[in-house]
């Protein structure tokens, strides 16, 4: 079932605050090493969940990243709260999640780059 235009709304509006919030205090909770971004927020039908999605990168370790958010969890939904708490009538319970889409893409072009120097894609048209 597709989210409605409130869900859309609040998970927009949780992504953009939540963004700006691991520019600044990222780098207390899992270092400086990794870029985390945001990639997209969805909220459950009674809003009681936000799932986070989290691109990581400049790390071999993605999971320690999430297990170090799930550590300051409180400190990171209280930060949040701060931010958003007017506009919001109930601060949603936060999940994270990685997303790995990107890392996905460079691996299948990497596979279609190595099959195009092994000569396997077949013959471009240009040379027919």
């Amino acid at each position: 079932m597709a989210a409605g235009i409130r869900q859309k709304q609040v998970a927009e509006f949780i992504k953009r605050h939540f963004s700006t919030m691991l520019q600044q205090e990222g780098g207390y909770i899992y270092g400086v090493e990794p870029f985390v971004t945001v990639t997209s927020v969805k909220m459950t039908p009674d809003f009681s969940i936000a799932k986070i999605y989290l691109s990581i990168f400049n790390t071999e370790n993605k999971q320690e990243v999430i297990l170090e958010m799930e550590d300051n969890y409180v400190r990171l939904k209280q930060a949040l709260a701060a931010r958003v708490g007017k506009q919001l009538r109930r601060m949603p319970e936060l999940q994270f999640y990685i997303d790995d889409t990107l890392d996905e893409m460079y691996r299948v072009e990497a596979l279609f780059q190595k099959l195009e120097a092994d000569n396997q894609l077949g013959k471009k048209e240009e040379e027919e």
